[in-house]
């Protein structure tokens, strides 16, 4: 009923139709990526864009900027470009090689190309150097990764992925996702049962950042 409100307010205002479509699909649009975050953002494709050529042009002025180089690395791991991640990334690893995060992103990328025994090494060694490294994503990554193919080995890196999330939501999301992958729909619906209880006893500040992961889980379980 607000929603017809709104259109016919709109329309009072701009005199056109579709005008006032437009402008309210915008207003919700804002609505939704303020309060829940659901849909894909716009601007970010075009951000992360911007700041590829940034960092293409700080390598042409100097080629051996590893700071740039491990950066763009990101935008294109953010961005989905594995293999050019990857490619990268193999060109610092004489001076990343103590980096736990180097070798977590290295690991990202052979993982999402299918090369899962190239990704647990990298994910494994990025591990030993810090065992909270990414907040402990590489445990989640493995365990999606072995999800079909190893069903244990999955489970005990999601048990230690746990560990360390044991009051997120979107740990518990995630955790069920990964179930459902394996077939173990009990305990995919008890991780989404435990990312909404969670969610409860947050204070306000922090429901904000978590709230998505909590209406996803509603909605997986429905």
């Amino acid at each position: 009923m607000k929603l017809f409100f709104l259109f016919g307010m709109l329309w009072w205002l701009l005199g056109n139709p579709f005008l006032a479509i437009l402008v309210m699909l915008i207003v919700l649009y804002a609505l939704e990526r303020r309060f829940l975050g659901l849909t894909p953002s716009l601007v970010r494709p075009f951000r992360r864009r911007s700041a590829i050529a940034k960092q293409n042009r700080q390598l042409q002025l100097n080629p051996h900027d590893v700071s740039a180089k491990t950066e763009l690395a990101r935008l294109y791991i953010e961005g989905r470009k594995y293999a050019e991640a990857k490619e990268i990334l193999l060109g610092i690893e004489t001076q990343m090689e103590h980096s736990a995060e180097y070798w977590s992103d290295l690991g990202l990328c052979e993982l999402a190309l299918g090369r899962t025994e190239e990704g647990e090494r990298a994910m494994l060694r990025a591990l030993g150097i810090s065992p909270k490294v990414k907040y402990g994503l590489p445990y989640l990554r493995l365990g999606e990764a072995y999800a079909k193919s190893d069903p244990e080995k999955a489970l005990a890196y999601l048990r230690q992925f746990q560990e360390i999330h044991s009051s997120s939501c979107e740990a518990y999301y995630r955790l069920g996702s990964v179930y459902e992958k394996m077939g173990k729909m009990e305990e995919a619906r008890q991780s989404y049962r435990e990312c909404r209880s969670i969610y409860r006893t947050l204070p306000r500040y922090m429901k904000r950042r978590e709230r998505k992961w909590a209406l996803r889980s509603y909605l997986k379980s429905k």
